[in-house]
């Protein structure tokens, strides 16, 4: 279903129907728990399933530049990798 425009070198470039694409795909199968097939059935209208306001492309997009983008996605590894550090000390300090 995500077809990004092919540039010269075969680098992809994303468009922002393509992004759009993605987190809702994203979004069914990390938030919802739909399955891979179960997804592509509900992008494909055949899953009955409601539309969800990400697919909504009447709605604006938030406008992130690429910079600040990269910078969210840092933040969020710092903060996971911070989380799974206190999760492992959580449970030695349980099994103590």
């Amino acid at each position: 279903m995500l077809k990004p425009l092919t540039r010269a070198g075969g680098r992809r470039y994303y468009r922002p129907e393509d992004v759009a694409l993605l987190a809702r795909i994203d979004q069914l199968l990390h938030r919802e728990g739909y399955t891979i097939r179960g997804a592509r059935q509900a992008l494909s209208g055949k899953g009955g399933a409601a539309p969800s306001p990400v697919a909504d492309s009447s709605a604006p997009a938030p406008s992130v530049s690429m910079s600040e983008e990269a910078e969210i996605i840092a933040a969020i590894r710092i903060l996971r990798r911070h989380l799974e550090t206190i999760r492992h000390r959580l449970a030695d300090a349980l099994q103590d």
